[in-house]
């Protein structure tokens, strides 16, 4: 595992500072690898909640490259999905996650959102009961553009949320990060509405890694560890997070104080 060129904490949660994108992927998968190494010598089973965006993408390699993990008995849910496109969309988180995790690593469970369910709000509750029947042990994150975590947007992020998992109306700087990213050919083609895990539940996890790398994101940490922790910056609350850390590379974290 690489070593962090610098490692330190705002408010509750760690930042560690790697020299590039793929030591912070190789570090990120080696943490996961660890907790889960020491989660399942005192459970059957230990739970996963995935993200997806390209800043998991090596990540991902490097963790199904790994060696020394019993996926037999880990259990994998996801953070988010749109509504209303299949599983076999080249766009929808299923097809990403079923691709890049389910396939190559083979875990005892992949519990999916189905976002081409006709009963959305039926859907949102049978996955809520599906997250609640045991700990989260791990969740992963990335940042999106608008500092939304998952699809909590700044219009419908929600700290004190009462609710697990949620359809949400997908605003316009979301609509243009996916474009941008090529997910999708044009804003028309956008799914305008996604199911979402809340910043509550996503809060739960008893250990959360954070992913942010590349320059794309440097005025995005700035924001996360020098403004204020606001619902209008979502990703903000995981400066409330002691069981959180923050992996960014030079580029990331280029506009920070403590860089």
């Amino acid at each position: 595992m690489s070593k962090a060129r610098k490692d330190f904490r705002v408010d509750s949660l760690t930042v560690q500072i790697y020299d590039s994108e793929p030591e912070l992927a190789l570090s990120a998968a080696a943490i996961i690898q660890q907790n889960l190494q020491q989660i399942l010598k005192h459970k059957q089973t230990a739970t996963v909640l995935f993200a997806t965006g390209n800043s998991q993408l090596k990540f991902l390699d490097a963790l199904a490259s790994l060696n020394n993990i019993d996926w037999s008995r880990i259990i994998c849910f996801h953070l988010d999905e749109y509504l209303g496109i299949s599983e076999n969309h080249p766009s929808s988180f299923r097809y990403y996650l079923r691709e890049r995790i389910e396939k190559p690593i083979s875990p005892h469970k992949f519990h999916y959102i189905q976002g081409d369910v006709l009963e959305p709000l039926q859907e949102c509750e049978r996955y809520s009961k599906l997250l609640t029947a045991q700990d989260i042990d791990l969740c992963m994150l990335g940042i999106g553009e608008n500092g939304h975590l998952a699809f909590n947007e700044p219009t419908v992020a929600n700290f004190k949320d009462p609710l697990k998992v949620k359809l949400v109306k997908l605003d316009s700087v979301n609509h243009q990060q996916q474009v941008n990213q090529g997910h999708f050919p044009n804003i028309e083609s956008v799914p305008k509405y996604a199911f979402t895990l809340t910043i509550p539940m996503i809060c739960v996890a008893k250990k959360i890694i954070c992913l942010a790398p590349g320059k794309g994101k440097a005025k995005l940490i700035k924001q996360l560890l020098e403004g204020n922790i606001t619902q209008q910056f979502p990703a903000s609350i995981l400066r409330n997070q002691p069981q959180a850390n923050l992996l960014l590379d030079i580029e990331s974290a280029s506009l920070i104080s403590e860089q």
